[in-house]
């Protein structure tokens, strides 16, 4: 079963996160961090200015998640801009050392196929971020989506582009297809930490969490890696049937110092 925190609010689950990271990078200052976009993972990124402020950096290694396909790399929201933006230019990571997904590519067809093989050459991902979608959603595997899928081209339901709307004029700039890493790639790193916030949240988190496999839910795949924490506040959490036991579980851990 998942370790599940539940927090007061989004900064303290930033804290909570960014103090394991961190702790990460003293000991591996070569860490490679698998990094998602989008509003959830930010107050991660933002606690990690202070915790992160005068270690070297100069070594740690990123690779996202997922990129829009048709969105020019310089566009806002294509999610190498909002990398650079969210996170290597706060933290003063080597942008050299920081990877989106080549959605861009001519051989779109081979693209993942390119960018797994550069994940594989890094030595894997030590630790990757993710946030869950309304429908259940991971990266950008979408319900149907095989448990052991690689980064290759998905279509984005309607659900999720309306979802992320919110960061466009309409949503009829909303691309329609994305280069994701697969449910596969991404039970691949080495630890799994979970953010959701927010009651839209709580049926995706409770069905993740404590449901049953299936690829209608494509977050429950997460129930398959051996370490995992799902850290979420009490409005993501309402809709979880032992979150008593959750919240016992981590108040008992007096020497708790990270996940």
């Amino acid at each position: 079963m998942a370790e599940v925190v539940i927090v007061r609010d989004r900064a303290e689950a930033g804290a909570l996160v960014a103090d394991s990271i961190a702790a990460l990078i003293r000991t591996r200052p070569d860490a490679v961090l698998g990094l998602a976009t989008g509003s959830t993972p930010l107050p991660v990124y933002e606690a990690l200015r202070e915790k992160l402020a005068g270690v070297d950096l100069s070594q740690v290694r990123g690779f996202a998640l997922d990129e829009y396909v048709g969105l020019p790399l310089e566009h806002h929201e294509s999610y190498a801009s909002v990398i650079s933006r969210e996170v290597v230019e706060p933290l003063g990571l080597d942008p050299q050392r920081i990877q989106t997904p080549p959605a861009h590519d001519d051989d779109l067809e081979g693209a993942g196929a390119r960018y797994e093989a550069a994940i594989r050459e890094a030595g894997g991902i030590d630790v990757q971020i993710l946030g869950i979608g309304t429908d259940g959603h991971i990266g950008f595997n979408e319900p149907g989506s095989s448990f052991a899928s690689r980064t290759r081209v998905k279509t984005l339901t309607a659900q999720t582009r309306e979802d992320n709307a919110r960061f466009f004029d309409s949503i009829d700039e909303v691309p329609r297809h994305c280069l994701t890493q697969g449910l596969g790639t991404i039970l691949e790193a080495g630890h799994l930490v979970l953010l959701a916030f927010g009651e839209g949240k709580a049926e995706a988190v409770a069905g993740a969490v404590e449901g049953a496999l299936s690829a209608s839910l494509p977050g429950s795949a997460i129930q398959l890696h051996p370490h995992v924490t799902v850290v979420v506040d009490e409005a993501a959490a309402s809709k979880l049937k032992f979150a008593d036991y959750y919240r016992e579980s981590y108040d008992n851990k007096p020497d708790w110092q990270g996940i």
